[in-house]
């Protein structure tokens, strides 16, 4: 069998006549190469017409398709065209793979097969699965194309041929830890996913429909954790923000079953051993999930990435994770970052805490050195009290670190702004209601001697070492003189018992100075004055600037 057909071009014409001679109605050809082996090299046609770049072919002997790509390059129709060629080569490979036309095994070289000694039916065989693997190949290369349209198409063409692979599969079947699933053609599609210079989020959202069968969800993850392994250590570990970010958005469209019975969906079917897939046991996807996102995030994020990882972390990876105290180390690294990341990263910490009973001694004493002045002035100010208030809810924190982070608070008052403070006021009386044992910080008597000094630390890092106990909240009587007379009306309240309900906080956590002023404004009344006010700019005399400038 010749490995192409020849064509007799007389002479050139422009691309346009060319191209015009050159197109075939491609649903005619790919039925005539599906209903007889005669038309075997008309698959070139198919293949050629989808290409990005030309294939290693004679283009001397068929110079006409040179001409019709070079046509459809500057074409305005190039992308129909692209996109009819690409669902053609679907549709004729996947009726091939279905027929059993295509080779199976270790595939040889083209030229071997013309000079060893096969058979008619072997050599087409042959030809053909080299055909399939060009269409694979072209295929490839388009989810790297311009247009959305033509990702999108050869995306569903790719897969729509691993779903028939996989039924029909092309090697032999002597290893059985993958059992008939194309893995390699999956690993080759979440490779080109990946990009490491293009922002492929658009595409990842079209492969999520994919990622609900549970087969290719199992194997999209094992091959992302080969790809992140193989491309970040041979970057030596350095920040690749487009390509990091490739990975998280594919990672974070990946939705776990939270039961077994619901891994019904699969690409596959395996008939004879379902049972022994693993692809097919939940106890194995979250051992993959969990070696997946340990192995991405054990290299350096870029920095807006880590508060994306922590905002999910809770709901989306720990649950999922066979044993979740192994995300430690990404978020001890998480806290070093500062800012809101370092209270997000103390928020996953403390769901290790309570949920999984890891032992974590320094996460009070991290939170503690959280508390700078810049918190109550930052937009992320309400997620951080919130967190806090949750984190010191508990009534069997020992009384110098609750004391510790009142009188920190208090310290923090002094120069807060007056929405912050009708904050954190309350959350301070709550501390002090959840711990009796810290009114000694409200009852302590003044000092009468002008050398006496508070003996509070304020730059100590380590609240057991701060003095706090034997301080006061001398703070929050300096405040009973404050300005606003909501902030000097809430700070009087400490002047007399607390009461035992502890303050809903919630609606003060998201107050704004704007919101403050419209308040304020409502409850101004009108007060009769002494004098009866001026309604235009120049009171009376009808001239053109009492006109033009009225207060009415």
């Amino acid at each position: 069998m010749a490995p192409a057909k020849k064509r007799n071009v007389c002479s050139k014409t422009t691309s346009a006549n060319t191209a015009k001679k050159a197109k075939v109605d491609l649903s005619i050809e790919i039925q005539q190469i599906i209903d007889s082996r005669k038309n075997a090299n008309d698959v070139w046609d198919c293949v050629v017409l989808s290409a990005v770049c030309p294939f290693n072919v004679d283009w001397r002997s068929q110079s006409y398709m040179l001409d019709f790509i070079l046509y459809e390059l500057y074409s305005s129709e190039k992308e129909k065209d692209v996109i009819l060629a690409i669902n053609a080569c679907s549709n004729l490979f996947v009726a091939l793979l279905e027929r059993k036309d295509l080779f199976i095994g270790k595939l040889i070289e083209e030229e071997t097969m013309l000079s060893g000694e096969h058979n008619a039916q072997e050599k087409y065989s042959i030809f053909m699965r080299h055909r399939y693997n060009d269409c694979v190949k072209t295929l490839l290369e388009h989810l790297g194309h311009k247009s959305y349209e033509v990702k999108e198409t050869a995306l569903v063409a790719l897969m729509k041929l691993a779903a028939v692979e996989g039924q029909y599969p092309l090697e032999d079947l002597n290893w059985s830890e993958h059992f008939s699933f194309p893995r390699a053609l999956l690993q080759v599609v979440v490779g080109r996913l990946l990009s490491k210079s293009e922002d492929t989020t658009m595409l990842i959202s079209r492969f999520q429909d994919f990622l609900e069968m549970a087969d290719v969800r199992f194997y999209v993850m094992s091959s992302i954790r080969e790809n992140v392994a193989m491309v970040m250590d041979k970057s030596k570990g350095e920040v690749m923000p487009v390509y990091q970010n490739n990975v998280f958005t594919l990672l974070s469209n990946i939705n776990m079953a939270s039961q077994e019975s619901e891994l019904t969906n699969f690409m596959v079917k395996q008939e004879d051993k379902h049972s022994e897939w693993k692809a097919a046991k939940l106890n194995e996807h979250k051992r993959t999930f969990e070696r997946m996102w340990l192995g991405f995030l054990k290299y350096k994020l870029p920095s807006n990435m880590y508060k994306k990882i922590l905002v999910i972390l809770h709901d989306s990876i720990l649950p999922h994770m066979s044993n979740p105290t192994l995300m430690i180390d990404f978020l001890t690294a998480a806290y070093e970052v500062g800012g809101a990341i370092s209270l997000l990263a103390l928020n996953g910490l403390f769901i290790l805490i309570h949920q999984h009973n890891l032992d974590y001694p320094d996460f009070y004493k991290k939170l503690y050195n959280l508390l700078e002045p810049s918190v109550v002035h930052v937009k992320y100010r309400a997620r951080f009290f919130n967190l806090a208030n949750l984190f010191l809810s508990s009534t069997h924190l020992p009384v110098y670190l609750v004391a510790a982070f009142a009188k920190r608070l208090a310290r923090l008052a002094l120069t807060a702004p007056p929405e912050s403070l009708l904050m954190l006021l309350p959350f301070i009386y709550n501390l002090i209601r959840r711990h009796p044992a810290c009114r000694v910080l409200v009852h302590r008597p003044s000092c009468t001697d002008e050398s006496c000094e508070d003996p509070y630390v304020m730059v100590e890092v380590d609240p057991i070492l701060s003095h706090a106990l034997e301080s006061s909240l001398w703070e929050i009587k300096t405040l009973q003189t404050h300005y606003h007379p909501d902030v000097a009306k809430e700070a009087m309240k400490i002047n007399k018992a607390l009461s035992v309900p502890e303050e809903d906080i919630d609606e003060l956590l998201d107050i704004t100075h704007f919101e403050l002023m419209e308040r304020d404004l409502k409850a101004t009344k009108c007060l009769p004055l002494e004098f009866e006010p001026a309604r235009k700019l120049l009171q009376g005399g009808g001239g053109i600037l009492a006109q033009h400038f009225c207060l009415e």
